[in-house]
């Protein structure tokens, strides 16, 4: 298995990697989607996130990773191990899971294990991509090019937080909830207004336009690729710094208070740009909570609005015929219309 790029080390990309976190710390935010040129990092920083989070608590031998303090959210099988004298747990790695563009439905959601039904004659489930997903991040590559029938799937699981599969006589329910992580290049299509809505926050990423930010990438990259080992440990001190950032963020985020004078301008924010429904306010206010909680603040001001506005609110936008300005731009122009009055 390739070791990952350390997170701390990536260069540049600000804003990616501050919505990586902002979703780390508080993940009913809903998700980011990285969309930009191709070869700027974006897989990168999801496999770097992966070996950035702290490990989680799940019950022993869970093929879903149940929590076992949750216990409202226990799958059948943990809910009967409780029944009959408690769960053992383990600490294990938060899961970072890819879906492939090519996966099968019954890759996806699970299908009835054909070894078992044909050696022993049972009906046994076998856990899908969703399973191995759940309390941690779904990855898909090139989301705009995910089948729809494999989207319309993705928006019932990550609206119901629950994966129900009931064919060839099994019926199998168990927890998905899982923070969805999706990149990809906007030329080669557009993503699906109803899965683009499922992402709590959106980053337009770049290719680094200045000749200093190209070199350090270059040739950080080009450590790494030699001997990925010492590069690791170079960046371990930096690494386990950020991993107690976000820990601490974890533990401070449900002391991080919200006025109704931010309140007030969220709404306002969302009013002057016409954002369909509240689901822009909730968002651009989880949002500016959790860098709050990262920054060690406890009250959310227009600062942390200003900072997370066009993650959470670009992507939401209304296409104006009279206004060819992007919509990061415009975004930006409404925050700064707004808080300098």
């Amino acid at each position: 298995m390739a070791l990952p790029f350390p997170f701390s080390a990536i260069v540049g990309q600000d804003d990616m990697k501050l919505a990586f976190m902002i979703v780390a710390v508080d993940p009913t935010v809903g998700g980011v989607l990285a969309f930009g040129d191709r070869g700027t990092g974006k897989s990168t920083a999801v496999r770097a996130l992966a070996a950035l989070l702290p490990k989680i608590r799940v019950v022993t031998g869970c093929p879903y990773g149940c929590d076992p303090v949750e216990t409202a959210r226990l799958c059948d099988d943990c809910r009967l191990k409780k029944a009959s004298g408690g769960l053992k747990s383990v600490l294990a790695a938060a899961p970072v899971v890819d879906l492939p563009l090519g996966a099968t439905e019954d890759r996806v959601v699970g299908a009835l294990d054909l070894e078992r039904a044909l050696t022993m004659g049972e009906k046994a489930f076998e856990p899908g991509i969703l399973a191995r997903a759940n309390r941690g991040f779904l990855y898909i590559d090139e989301a705009n090019l995910l089948e729809d029938h494999l989207v319309d799937l993705l928006l019932d699981v990550a609206a119901s937080g629950e994966n129900v599969v009931e064919r060839e006589g099994l019926s199998v329910r168990h927890p998905a909830r899982f923070v969805l992580i999706g990149s990809g290049n906007p030329e080669e299509g557009e993503l699906r207004p109803q899965l683009l809505d499922r992402f709590g926050l959106a980053i337009d990423v770049k290719t680094p336009a200045d000749i200093p930010t190209r070199i350090e990438v270059v040739k950080r990259r080009d450590a790494f690729e030699r001997s990925p080992e010492a590069f690791i440990q170079k960046w371990a001190a930096e690494e386990r710094k950020l991993r107690s950032k976000l820990v601490a963020a974890r533990k401070g985020l449900s002391a991080v208070t919200a006025s109704d004078a931010a309140l007030e301008s969220a709404a306002r924010l969302c009013m002057a740009l016409g954002t369909d429904g509240l689901r822009g306010e909730l968002t651009i206010i989880r949002a500016a909570r959790a860098f709050a909680s990262l920054e060690g603040d406890e009250v959310l001001t227009d600062a942390h609005l200003r900072r997370v506005a066009p993650f959470a609110l670009s992507h939401r936008l209304r296409r104006n015929p009279l206004d060819d300005a992007g919509s990061t731009i415009r975004v930006q122009r409404a925050v700064d219309e707004l808080f300098a009055a």
